[in-house]
Parts: structure tokens; sequence; C-alpha cells
């Protein structure tokens, strides 16, 4: 089943979020904490209209659109910006999904198809600002855009015709977001999903929305589980317990309780909420701190007698202040750590300890100490030795040299001020 798309949408101009609601614009300087409010809260996608007028704010927004990128975990639509081919790599290189054209542009015809040919029509979408585009929507495919992003009113009989005839995915502004009227949109088969307006509080919340669209028959992603709560072996307090661990480290944050009511509201909301035993009554997790679980997923054991929730913990999941409630250390036996990221983290920190507190006679140190460019020339060396290494029939060889390489790699990081975390979410967002 495909599901159709809740995209809320903003223009960028200045460093500032530019938000339309009813006619009015509206302003918000932290758009990192309004694009983290909508991926956390059930948004498909994100669409950012990029309003720069000059050449150094187009800039900015292109370094806020990457910052976003690696912050959230929804895809990213944008343009706005678009005088040559260059402009389009650099949103996508930022992160961006696929970027977006205005196909009433006669510059953007061949931009479209010159795109398409260079980095995937999946990437190149067209912009219609007015609904009266739609009719030569065959042309636009045939350049190369993969979908249309209508960004005007669509009420009357005639636009509605225009639109069931589209043979193109079509992404729709609807400019009510009442339920009611984004399912008759949403109902059209060439509709993938909607623009949102997103409000001057963005108090909107998407999984809330989506709840009320199935309720209208609208096949929207949502949490449903896939074992029924009857399914379920429970306790003799009839309730199952949760194991709850962190979606991009596997740490784990806490244990507690679900009853039936805890376990449909997680669901519901895509928030974890336990029962509390000791206050006998549903327990959000955040509500009161602000520290709540965005659930990413549930699974059930083997026995269908425990869950496993991996989620986004924002802060603390511990009463104490601790990440995780487990931080008492009962026993221990030394061992090595082969967690690939861990290894990476370890040598990391000996590298940057060495960078805070010299050591006579530390290589590390004598890197540093030499500056930038004596740490490109090893880094250039140890590449070389990698394709020599590469042509040899020993595999060990290869390895050590890989290893010299990563090494001072770590190092020009360490120089550079570039972090592990860092370099894991520029790739993930790729």
């Amino acid at each position: 089943m495909i599901c159709k798309k809740l995209i809320p949408s903003f223009g960028c101009r200045e460093g500032q979020a530019i938000i339309l609601d009813e006619g009015q614009e509206y302003f918000s300087n932290d758009i990192l904490s309004l694009c983290r409010y909508y991926s956390d809260n059930g948004a498909d996608e994100l669409l950012i209209h990029d309003l720069s007028e000059t050449d150094e704010d187009h800039e900015r927004t292109i370094l806020l659109i990457k910052e976003v990128a690696r912050e959230i975990d929804i895809p990213i639509i944008t343009g706005g910006h678009v005088k040559r081919l260059e402009d389009i790599k650099k949103y996508l290189y930022a992160g961006a999904k696929a970027v977006f054209l205005d196909v009433a542009d006669d510059n953007h015809v061949d931009l479209i198809k010159e795109g398409s040919h260079r980095f995937g029509s999946e990437k190149i979408y067209g912009y219609l600002s007015e609904l009266s585009y739609l009719k030569r929507a065959e042309e636009y495919e045939q350049l190369g855009a993969s979908a249309l992003v209508i960004d005007c009113h669509c009420q009357s009989a005639e636009d509605q015709a225009l639109l069931s005839a589209c043979g193109m995915p079509v992404i729709l502004f609807c400019d009510e977001d009442t339920p009611q009227a984004l399912a008759s949109f949403l109902k059209f088969p060439r509709v993938e999903g909607v623009l949102l307006t997103v409000p001057e509080e963005y108090e909107g919340n998407c999984m809330n929305l989506k709840q009320e669209l199935k309720k209208r028959g609208i096949p929207v992603d949502t949490f449903e589980s896939s074992v029924s709560w009857e399914d379920f072996k429970l306790n003799s307090q009839g309730m199952i317990p949760v194991i709850t661990q962190d979606y991009k480290t596997s740490q784990v944050l806490m244990l507690a309780y679900m009853n039936r009511e805890a376990f449909e509201k997680t669901l519901h909301t895509g928030k974890m909420t336990y029962y509390s035993r000791s206050r006998q009554k549903l327990w959000l997790k955040g509500e009161t701190s602000g520290h709540y679980q965005y659930v990413k997923s549930l699974h059930l054991d083997c026995d269908n007698d425990t869950i496993l929730a991996k989620v986004k913990q924002i802060g603390s999941a511990c009463h104490t202040g601790a990440r995780s409630c487990f931080f008492k250390t009962l026993a221990r036996k030394e061992y090595r750590d082969t967690n690939p990221l861990k290894v990476f983290e370890d040598v990391f920190a000996v590298i940057l300890d060495r960078k805070e507190h010299p050591k006579e006679g530390s290589y590390t140190n004598y890197l540093f100490d030499k500056g930038l460019d004596k740490i490109l020339k090893k880094l250039g060396e140890e590449a070389t030795e990698i394709v020599i290494a590469a042509k040899n029939p020993n595999p060990e060889e290869i390895k050590y040299e890989i290893s010299d390489f990563l090494y001072h790699m770590m190092v020009l990081m360490a120089d550079r001020g570039i972090t592990w975390e860092e370099i894991m979410e520029e790739l993930a967002s790729r």
C-alpha cells in the first residue's frame, strides 16, 4: 500500500523561516527546532523554499539545509534559487531528496533536462505556481521531471478536472488543513502528498492529523501493530515489560511497562507512553520534563511477552538526569570491543587527548606540531600506499595500509575539529 504524505512547507530567507498563514507572513529564527518538531511528530517530508535574493544568502540557505538534513529523519525537498546546474548539485549534496524547478522560467526548461540526465529524474521536480501549467504535464515528464509540486489553490471543478487527468505524481498545496479538506485532495490517485502551511507556533501534530485522515479512508503512514494485544503474554497485572533502546546507538535506556491503553496510545501518537505502576496511571514519557521518546520501531520477542522499543530520545531517559537508567556497573571483565564505530571513537579519543595533553615522543604530537601541511602530506602518502598494496596479492598488506590511512585521517579530523558523529551524519544523509 502506497501511503499519502503530509509535507509541511516554509520559505527560507536570511537564515529565517518565512511562514505564510492566511496571507500573513510570520518569521521564525529557529529553523532547526521547526524541522525537528515536524520530523518527530509524524511529517513524511519537508519542503523548504529557498527565497534568498543574493548568492551570499543562497549559500547560507544551503548550509542551513545541510544542517537540517543531518538533524532530521525525513526527506527534504528544496529549490527556488536555481540559476545553473551547480545550484541543483549544491541542494542535493546538502542532503535534499529532490530539487524543484519553476516550469514558468524558460531557463529552467533546459536545467530540468540537464539535471535529470546528471542526477537522475527522481531528483528533479517541476514547480507550478499556476494550475494552468498542469496542461503541459506530459512535456515536463519528457524533459525528465519525476513529479510536480503545485503551489497554488485548486478549488474549481476545472482545476479538479486537470488534476484528475494528470499522469504524473503530484504534491499539492492545500490552504485548508482540516482532515476533510485534505482528504478530498488526497483521494486523487496522482496526488502523492499535500503541502501544509506551517502555523506561527507550529502546534499542528501530523500524527493526530493522520489518524483523522485514516478514519476517512486515506492510506497514511502510522504505527500499526502486526500482533494484536490479545496475543501478547501479559504479567499478572495485565501488563507487558518494554525495553527501550536508542535507535542510533542501540544503548539500552530504560525498562518500563505498558497496559493496553498505553500501548494503543503509543501507536496513535508515535510517542512512548507507559503505565506507571507506582502512580497507577498512564505516563507519557517527557510530558513534564520535555524528554520525549519518539518511536522508530517496536519489536516483540519470541515468547510474545516483552517489547523492544527503538526510539529517538530527547535529553535523558533516567529521572537522575543520566542518559540511560543502566549506569551502575555491578561486575565487569575487560574485553576488546570490535564494534567499528566504537573502535574509531576510542582511537579518535586518544588522538584528541594527545592534542589537548601533548606527550613527549608521541608521533601524533609530532604531526600536530608540524601542522596541517605535514598531516596532508602523510595522508597523501598513505593513500598512495593503499593503491600500491591493492595491486599486491597479500590481503594483509592492504589492511595494514588502510589502517594507517584511517589513523592519519583521524589526525586531520582532530586538527580541523571534525567528529566521527558528523561524518556518520553526513554519510547517512546521502
